[in-house]
């Protein structure tokens, strides 16, 4: 009778091994993101020669005097979802699912129903709180997402 016990014992304590272990081994992608920063070629390229006219349209990128976020989900189980969210609202809008793919430092976003890559994207930070990528190729646009749950 007490072996029977001793192994419910052990199989309870390796159960909590392994899904400490499994919890651990999920990716620092995997939470909700928003989109807070996006820097375009043409802004990366100007140099600070601008004109009146080029610094009033900087002035005017990147204003959002609407409370909407765009948010970016990824799921555990390599799916996500994006949409733009208003303040006050749990359903997004234009609501995108897909698959994704995180590996050497490269994060393929693949359509859901196909399975066709849609995306390269290279990453260019990840920490808890910062996700900074890039357009595989496309070094001058780049994105900025932080953490929010």
């Amino acid at each position: 009778m007490k072996t029977h016990t001793g192994m419910k014992t052990l199989m309870v304590g390796w159960i909590m091994v392994c899904t400490t272990w499994a919890w651990g081994q999920s990716s620092p992608l995997v939470g909700t993101w928003q989109v807070t920063e996006e820097k375009t070629c043409f802004e990366s390229e100007i140099t600070g020669n601008e004109s009146d006219t080029e610094k009033e349209l900087l002035q005017e990128f990147g204003k959002n005097t609407t409370a909407v976020a765009r948010l970016i989900r990824f799921k555990s189980n390599g799916t996500g979802e994006e949409g733009i969210f208003a303040a006050g609202q749990k359903k997004g809008e234009s609501m995108r699912t897909f698959t994704y793919t995180l590996r050497d430092g490269q994060l393929l976003l693949m359509d859901k129903k196909s399975g066709i890559i849609t995306q390269k994207l290279r990453v260019d930070e990840l920490t808890s709180s910062t996700f900074r990528f890039h357009l595989e190729g496309k070094d001058c646009e780049s994105k900025t997402l932080t953490r929010t749950k």
